[in-house]
């Protein structure tokens, strides 16, 4: 892979890495500022309603994925990439600066609620765009390699989090992580945000999209549009069924894992930060070699592979993770947890760009993923919280379970999407609108 290559990669994660980093954070130090704007005698409660701003966020993805996709099908990845860092940079800074109930009642929360309905519409369009920009951008025999690192950027993304987290926690007493500390890691993304967006600036457009430009039949108006996605709808509902179970299993195993194990485990929040930061570094570092992997046998495998495990494995893995009272054994079982979800996040941008032509790839990639990510990724803390809350916890293990078998049937019926090539993905499906415009050149 050449430097321009490695380049494309570096840019490109760096923007998704602080957009996640941004994301993240908020589920992270979620435990310390639940009580700023939500006053109540019942943690369980309070930790609901800041999950419920966190699942709005997600509620705005969509929107995001549709309004942010169409530019980038329209007006080029670049372009989309960089508003999404501006919006996410704005987001962070709102958080940064929001009243607490103390000063303002629920105004505050309604700050927090614009902030993570800013940052839905950002997210929603920054994975699409920066999913559809890697796989474009690199040696066509190398995009699964290539695309892990948005995954990899996620997950350094929210490392950093958690970093900053571990080092508030041992500077920084209770009372004020609760009083102010927590603000400290929105004015890092919102800092970090800025200097991404120059680096975006400064980023090449990927060839693939710039000789779209030239093709007749993209060019005649129906880039980006959602009449050119219907023409795509079975690859827009693939997305959305294989996505299902992954985000869940994700977002079980990620955001959601330090209050778990706080909250249901027992285990202290400075124990709980530390076996999730151990295990998402691993985590991390697999991403590439799952990536390159299923450059060689496939995607079609690495999904399947994720799909029995999450499927048969899910409900033991939990409940064995709700009983642990120490660090080594927490980190294990989360770390197990991790490696069975790499062989679906490594590939899941590649795998999803593959499905769509260059004119709708963007929005093929946001709107439906974006969808499932809403109804499941988002949902996910909430869901798990009140299971817990009605006190049938198990009942959440059993629900990603469910969700993941219903992917794992998707991953065993869909085709292989490796080989496709990039520029000529769709034509056998092109709209008779494109077709007559092609008879006419």
């Amino acid at each position: 892979m050449g430097r321009e290559h490695w380049k494309t990669i570096w840019v490109g994660s760096a923007g998704n890495m602080v957009e996640w980093f941004d994301w993240f954070v908020y589920a992270s130090f979620a435990t310390y500022f639940a009580g700023a704007f939500f006053p109540d005698d019942n943690p369980t409660a309070r930790l609901m309603n800041t999950a419920g701003i966190f699942a709005v966020g997600f509620f705005m993805r969509p929107v995001g994925g549709w309004l942010l996709g169409r530019v980038a099908d329209r007006r080029g990845r670049k372009t989309a990439l960089t508003l999404t860092v501006t919006l996410m940079s704005a987001s962070a800074v709102l958080i940064a600066i929001a009243p607490t109930y103390a000063v303002a009642g629920y105004g505050g929360a309604l700050v927090l609620l614009l902030a993570r309905l800013l940052q839905g519409l950002s997210v929603g369009g920054e994975y699409a765009a920066s999913a559809t920009y890697m796989t474009e951008a690199t040696d066509p025999k190398k995009r699964g390699f290539a695309s892990s690192f948005q995954y990899v950027s996620m997950t350094v993304g929210q490392l950093i989090g958690l970093a900053l987290l571990i080092i508030l926690q041992r500077t920084l007493s209770e009372d004020a992580l609760a009083d102010w500390g927590w603000r400290i890691p929105f004015v890092v993304g919102a800092a970090g945000a800025a200097v991404v967006f120059y680096l975006r600036r400064t980023m090449l457009e990927s060839e693939v999209y710039e000789e779209s430009a030239d093709d007749d039949g993209a060019a005649v108006g129906e880039k980006g549009s959602l009449r050119a996605l219907w023409e795509h709808r079975r690859e827009a509902f693939l997305v959305v069924a294989l996505t299902m179970g992954g985000t869940l299993a994700y977002y079980t195993y990620t955001t959601y894992l330090t209050k778990y194990l706080s909250n249901t485990a027992g285990l202290p929040k400075q124990t709980a930060t530390l076996v999730s930061f151990c295990a998402l570094l691993v985590f991390a570092c697999l991403q590439p070699l799952a990536g390159a992997l299923s450059d060689r046998i496939g995607r079609r495998p690495m999904l399947i592979t994720f799909g029995v495990c999450a499927t048969f494995l899910t409900v033991p893995v939990m409940t064995l993770l709700s009983k642990v009272d120490s660090f080594w054994p927490a980190f294990g079982l989360a770390l197990f947890a991790l490696v069975m979800i790499t062989p679906y996040t490594a590939l899941s941008a590649v795998v999803k760009a593959e499905l769509f032509p260059t004119g709708v790839r963007a929005l093929g990639v946001a709107l439906p993923y974006a969808l499932a990510n809403s109804l499941f990724g988002g949902t996910a803390e909430y869901v798990a919280l009140w299971f817990k809350d009605g006190g049938i916890e198990s009942g959440f293990y059993w629900y990603v379970a469910a969700c993941a078998a219903v992917s794992l049937v998707v991953y065993g019926t869909m085709r292989e999407t490796r080989d496709v090539d990039l520029h000529q993905v769709g034509d056998g499906r092109k709209s008779s609108h494109e077709r007559t415009a092609r008879l006419a050149s």
